[in-house]
């Protein structure tokens, strides 16, 4: 992300889009988060426009989390999901083997474009966001993390 422009765009996104109306996160919580200092935040862009993004987080315990991945209405469907979340998995490859991300229970489209691009369910957080709803943990792996040398 390169300015507060491009986090405003995102921020609009996320706050009108689900699964973040469902989590009843505001714009003020998105714009926070992806004006957060620790996330990485890449932009998709076609032309000059703001398709879509992809907020990684390389630090602690989940290194390599996708915070959040997010398409505009008008671009969903054409590839822009998927061609972010690859770039995403480049990045977090270099220095972990393992992407990890939530996915909504409530959210069965992401799942399943998760699960087409070879992401696992490895656990269920009841009750995490909201009551009522859990977040599937996935993770997407090349190996174990003894095995695993970082690009340099």
């Amino acid at each position: 992300m390169q300015n507060i422009e491009e986090a405003r765009i995102g921020a609009e996104l996320m706050a009108g889009s689900e699964p973040w109306l469902t989590l009843r996160r505001d714009f003020k919580h998105a714009y926070n988060l992806l004006t957060d200092p620790s996330m990485e935040v890449y932009i998709g862009r076609v032309g000059g426009d703001v398709v879509g993004f992809v907020m990684v987080n390389m630090q602690g315990a989940f290194a390599g989390y996708i915070r959040a991945l997010a398409v505009m209405p008008e671009w969903r469907s054409q590839g822009v999901g998927r061609q972010l979340l690859q770039y995403a998995e480049k990045r977090i490859f270099r220095e972990s083997p393992n992407v990890f991300l939530c996915v909504s229970s409530f959210n069965p489209r992401a799942q399943a474009f998760y699960h087409r691009l070879d992401y696992e369910c490895i656990g269920e957080l009841k009750n995490y966001v909201i009551m009522g709803a859990s977040e599937m943990l996935m993770r997407k792996t090349i190996g174990p993390k003894e095995a695993f040398l970082p690009v340099s």
